[in-house]
């Protein structure tokens, strides 16, 4: 019985260590500018991003973000691991995105 609680007591540790928020990564919060990617010398990402301070390469599974090319919008995503590359910008992966009113 004690080995039995012992286990429960492990594997519940283990769950919750796994799905703490120190395991994922933290959701940015950026405005600015978006518009098509041309060509460009780091080669990824299909949009950026223009802010006051900087500008962002931008992916998306989840929202087309042609339809918001030319407009000023507030995005929500995550830092792409293994980028920024080639002195490129950071690379995002945008998970919500709204038209700044």
């Amino acid at each position: 019985m004690k080995l039995l609680a012992t286990l429960s007591s492990l594997i519940f540790l283990f769950a919750n260590t796994c799905n703490s928020p120190e395991g994922q990564e933290e959701l940015l919060q950026l405005t600015g500018t978006l518009k098509a990617t041309g060509i460009t010398s780091y080669q990824y990402g299909s949009h950026t991003l223009t802010t006051k301070d900087t500008f962002y390469a931008l992916r998306s599974n989840k929202v087309d973000l042609s339809q918001f090319e030319g407009k000023t919008v507030n995005i929500e995503g995550e830092k792409v691991e293994g980028y920024p590359v080639d002195g490129g910008p950071d690379y995002i992966e945008v998970k919500t995105i709204e038209e700044k009113k």
